[in-house]
């Protein structure tokens, strides 16, 4: 199974206090599963990213010229929209 890769989050020690909070009422059988799950969250090596799958074709039945009419015509910020006239 692939895993997916997710960004970095840090935490301050107050966000993770609070974290600790709600985790220290859980029963000894769940806080060793989590300790594994954070464990083997700590070996695994950075995964390369497939930079292919960070974009792709716009699919849309429109032709260009539809999508540039509608994309002009939802634009709000026009000069009497600001006050300036």
């Amino acid at each position: 199974m692939k895993k997916k890769s997710m960004a970095n989050l840090t935490l301050n020690n107050k966000t993770l206090e609070k974290y600790f909070g709600v985790l220290r009422g859980l029963d000894n059988l769940s806080k060793k599963n989590l300790i594994i799950k954070l464990t083997e969250s700590l070996e695994l090596k950075d995964e390369k990213v497939d930079l292919k799958t960070l974009f792709g074709a716009w699919e849309d039945d429109k032709d260009s010229d539809e999508i540039i009419k509608e994309i002009r015509a939802s634009r709000i910020e026009k000069i009497e929209d600001l006050g300036f006239e």
